[in-house]
């Protein structure tokens, strides 16, 4: 699986679910090498076109294993190269083509890091498992966009229309937030980021949902007054990103839960060292590449460790409280 590929990621019969992770940005990096559960596969420096560390120089880097799902991504030969010369660091990829396999990993000590997940997915995967991992880095978000093939502004959608939302659980939340700012529903409560439909309070709400596969939302828009769109699903339909009609704020505080970061294991995650990974993550060529890859979808983001822990210590407390 690619991380274009749009399947749900698979759980086995005695492992909690986890929610679907909202789509990233469209890249155009190659497919991914698939492997069975639980297995890894190593993307090695020297398939990046990186050359072999040798002699006294590997004395003088310290190694990391950063577990991701885009490890294809040309983003990658430069965080390696920067990560050598500019922090001595020997940064080894380790791709995952499953979502689900990822954290295990890294609990287990596969890997030193993880990079591929937000907030909220870390928060789920903590509950279900009992599991500390912690952020020690942000890294990107991507707004989240409602479109429509009706209208060309959002106070054209008629009264008690219906506007196509995602039904995984997460996108599902996130999707209803996007629509109560921008005015067309209200959630009991001000919802959050485990609303469902059941929590639209009807009476103070312009519009209904329809609650479909996320890869259907855009299929749906001729039959609704508008739907909320993944990003790459956006692309797959040819959905211009700057026709859309509204897209969440990736600095208001609703977006919070679906800041991407960088996680470790909770006994390692002060270590100085993945301090420099972060801070080489954030390096200007390497952002370059990335702006370049997702053409302007991805927004970077620096919020501090002590920001993006505290907001995960809430996610967690909102999921244990809700169960």
């Amino acid at each position: 699986m690619s991380e274009n590929e749009k399947s749900t990621p698979t759980t086995s019969t005695d492992t909690p679910a986890i929610p679907a992770l909202p789509e990233k940005p469209k890249s155009n990096g190659g497919k991914y090498a698939a492997f069975g559960a639980g297995a890894l596969v190593v993307a090695l420096a020297a398939g990046f076109g990186i050359k072999a560390f040798t002699g006294s120089d590997d004395e003088k880097l310290t190694k990391i294993t950063v577990g991701t799902t885009e490890a294809s991504d040309p983003y990658w030969n430069e965080l390696i190269k920067v990560g050598k010369e500019k922090y001595g660091l020997e940064i080894e990829p380790v791709n995952f083509t499953d979502y689900t396999q990822a954290n295990p990993a890294l609990s287990q000590g596969q890997v030193d890091l993880n990079q591929f997940q937000h907030l909220q997915f870390l928060a789920d995967y903590n509950a279900a498992k009992n599991d500390t991992l912690t952020p020690v880095g942000s890294t990107y978000i991507v707004p989240l966009s409602l479109y429509s093939k009706k209208h060309s502004k959002i106070n054209e959608f008629a009264k008690g229309g219906k506007v196509a939302i995602p039904n995984d659980a997460t996108n599902q939340a996130r999707a209803l937030l996007l629509l109560q700012s921008a005015g067309l529903l209200t959630l009991k409560g001000g919802g959050n980021s485990l609303s469902t439909p059941a929590d639209i309070d009807a009476g103070k709400s312009k519009v209904k949902v329809a609650p479909v596969e996320a890869a259907q939302t855009a299929a749906a828009l001729p039959s609704v007054e508008g739907a909320v769109v993944n990003n790459n699903f956006a692309a797959d339909a040819n959905l211009d990103p700057s026709k859309a009609l509204f897209k969440d704020d990736p600095k208001a505080k609703s977006s919070e839960p679906y800041i991407n970061v960088i996680a470790a294991r909770k006994k390692d995650a002060d270590n100085p060292a993945y301090a420099k990974f972060v801070q080489a993550y954030h390096e200007k060529s390497v952002q370059d590449l990335i702006a370049k890859r997702t053409k302007g979808t991805q927004f970077e983001v620096k919020r501090s460790v002590t920001d993006v822990r505290g907001i995960l210590a809430r996610l967690e407390s909102q999921i244990k409280a809700a169960k």
